[in-house]
């Protein structure tokens, strides 16, 4: 049975993004001295989920920062094709989270990274993601794009581990009870 994970980084007040999509505030605060387990998280994945706002964020990157084939869910998207630059390592889907999941699932995947925050908080609620890394850099926004969004019912979550880095940065595990 697939499952579904989530390895990201906030503001210190829950912002996954400035409201324009902006992540230079993540990527100033980047230090490549510090180990923060993205290299052995993404060895345990075997397809990545992104919704059209990462994929908008990220497209330009250079060189590509993915090494999983990427699946971005976007009804405006659906009938395109990727950048030919990316087209061996992106697809784009109009499916459901779930039809996302049953499909990669049907392909032989097993971890599916989930990111972007809107489809998070669309897994989220349909009780598709298994585990959550979120790291928080110590940055106040004070506006943005939230990592988290209404859900119809409490979501209970099990702590599993925090870590501090020297850089300011803390890393929290959780897994979703269900």
């Amino acid at each position: 049975m697939i499952s579904g994970h989530v390895f990201i980084a906030t503001s210190l007040d829950g912002y996954i993004a400035r409201n324009d999509g902006a992540i230079e505030w993540l990527l100033e605060r980047d230090d490549p001295s510090e180990d923060h387990g993205y290299d052995a998280f993404i060895e345990t994945i075997d397809a990545i989920i992104m919704g059209r706002g990462t994929f908008d964020a990220v497209r330009d990157i250079k060189p590509w920062f993915y090494t999983r084939p990427v699946l971005v869910l976007s009804a405006t998207l659906a009938d395109q094709r990727p950048p030919v630059e990316l087209e061996d390592k992106v697809r784009f889907s109009g499916k459901s989270p779930e039809q996302a999941m049953a499909m990669l699932e049907a392909e032989g995947c097993r971890r599916a990274y989930v990111d972007g925050g809107q489809l998070i908080q669309s897994f989220l609620r349909l009780g598709l993601i298994d585990d959550m890394t979120i790291t928080q850099v110590p940055v106040l926004l004070g506006n943005g794009r939230p990592l988290f969004g209404p859900t119809p019912s409490d979501i209970s979550l099990t702590h599993e581990a925090t870590q501090a880095f020297s850089s300011g940065l803390v890393q929290s595990r959780y897994r979703v009870v269900r």
